[in-house]
């Protein structure tokens, strides 16, 4: 799981972007934070903009269908 937990029981998301991003644009990425019931995905370029939430199984379903697998 990728969190941290500060004072207050505060929840700060860890984010990260997938080693398949191109390295030739580093900041032209989605970036990904787990939580226990949701994952967290969100623009690089725009960290403070929208940000889409989904349930575990619905993130699988899509990293499973963007694989081709």
């Amino acid at each position: 799981m990728n969190r941290r937990e500060s004072a207050g029981d505060v929840v700060e998301l860890t984010w990260f972007k997938s080693t398949y991003s191109d390295s030739s644009n580093p900041s032209d990425c989605v970036e990904v934070a787990m939580a226990p019931a949701t994952v967290h995905v969100r623009d690089s370029k725009t960290t403070r903009g929208p940000r889409l939430a989904l349930t575990p199984a619905a993130w699988a379903d899509f990293v499973a269908f963007a694989g081709g697998n």
